[in-house]
């Protein structure tokens, strides 16, 4: 049966990209039960109640809900405490927030893996803006090698001037691979070969429950990610997390609010309900994205373009990159995603000029909370190669359709 309707070239692509992708959908669904038993065994173990919903208001004194939140978020991601609230803005708050806790004046902030993606630099080198550089922290950055992967010889020879050490996982506006956990493990043990003290924290954004494990597991002290990606499961309507070491956590809950009051102050409001639910919802909400995401590579690659990473390699985040090669494809693409969204549909997305980046940036995104990249969205940048970044899918079924839906717009104007 078909409700839309698509051209026998997408059909017959759509069908072999999904007969390609058996394999990789049943390992995803023995993920999906194993995370899904992980986040459902933290509730049980810190006795989630109803009351743990309500939120409080004003100073937030004695909110329990939030308290008993931020354990059930440790657990979860293997640390020993978290910062979870609804009031970080976006994964960049949240990254700024914990970056502004632990670094100090003359403190070097060295970032192992490339230079961070575009809105980050502004918040590292960004002039008179109270920016780290602003505030006397110096920034070094350790290029990765061509083909996209650490230098491990060079991040063990410079990670004695670091004071913090900064890991990104996902790949940004790049087409590099993004960091699974082993290579994860492999930065943090060249790290610490040469410096013990340093504080070694991983932007976790779009990868959190992609594996079996987080990067604290093999020895990052903090990681940090937006709600409205993977962890808020569609749900949660705002906010991001830090998690890791108790004492970091209570150096970034004074720069969250204020110098002795830290994580004991900030009502919750009417936000809890949702966090707990889109934790407990987003195992099921990631293994939707990530098949989106598999079924995208395979499909495109059927059509003739290179997907990144390919269906069938390891996913870490739930990312894919698509090279499309021209403005117009690019374009076309988002145009055809946007289409197929259950929000705006009827809209048509247009490049503009986005705060935080250097050229002008198209994106889809038809969500029911705006930005929410665990949610099927696509993004670009209108530069060479003309590649686009797609992620989310809260359901595969509709996930694959929109997938088809980007194709059948190229079509329709001569563009495969």
């Amino acid at each position: 049966m078909e409700v839309f309707e698509f051209s026998e070239k997408i059909r017959s692509a759509a069908e072999a990209a999904m007969h390609k992708c058996k394999g990789q959908f049943a390992e995803l669904d023995s993920l999906c039960e194993y995370n899904g038993q992980r986040v459902l065994k933290a509730f049980i173990d810190n006795r989630v109640s109803e009351i743990h919903l309500k939120g409080t208001t004003g100073y937030g004194y004695d909110d329990e809900g939030r308290d008993k939140l931020d354990k059930v978020f440790a657990q979860v991601l293997g640390a020993e405490d978290a910062l979870v609230r609804h009031n970080f803005v976006n994964g960049t708050h949240a990254l700024t927030t914990a970056l502004f806790g632990v670094l100090r004046p003359k403190d070097v902030l060295l970032s192992v893996t490339g230079m961070p993606y575009d809105t980050m630099q502004e918040v590292i080198l960004g002039e008179n803006c109270g920016s780290l550089r602003d505030f006397g922290v110096n920034f070094a950055m350790i290029p990765l090698l061509d083909d996209g992967m650490p230098n491990y010889a060079e991040i063990a020879r410079r990670a004695p001037e670091a004071k913090l050490a900064y890991i990104q996982r996902s790949r940004g506006y790049s087409l590099r691979p993004s960091f699974d956990i082993s290579t994860i493990s492999k930065i943090i043990q060249a790290i610490r070969s040469s410096n013990r003290d340093c504080v070694i924290m991983v932007d976790n954004c779009y990868g959190e429950l992609v594996e079996d494990k987080e990067p604290t597991a093999v020895g990052a002290d903090l990681i940090v990610g937006s709600l409205i990606k993977n962890l808020g499961g569609g749900i949660a309507e705002t906010g991001g997390y830090i998690a890791g070491r108790a004492d970091l956590i209570e150096q970034c809950s004074y720069r969250l609010t204020c110098p002795g009051a830290g994580k004991e102050v900030g009502c919750s409001l009417n936000q809890l309900r949702g966090l707990y639910m889109g934790l407990f919802h987003a195992p099921e909400a990631v293994c939707a994205a990530l098949k989106t995401s598999v079924f995208a590579a395979a499909f495109f690659e059927q059509l003739g373009f290179e997907a990144f990473p390919k269906y069938n390699e390891k996913r870490t985040d739930i990312i894919a990159a698509l090279k499309l090669g021209s403005p117009e494809k690019l374009i076309a693409f988002c145009e055809g995603i946007q289409s197929g969204s259950p929000i705006d549909s009827f809209v048509s997305p247009e490049p503009w000029d986005m705060p935080g980046y250097d050229s002008k940036v198209i994106m889809a995104a038809g969500a029911f909370t705006m930005g929410a990249s665990i949610e099927l969205s696509a993004d670009a940048p209108l530069r060479e190669p003309y590649a686009v970044w797609l992620q989310g899918g809260l359901t595969f079924p509709t996930g694959k359709t929109g997938i088809m839906l980007a194709a059948q717009r190229m079509f329709e104007k001569g563009l495969l």
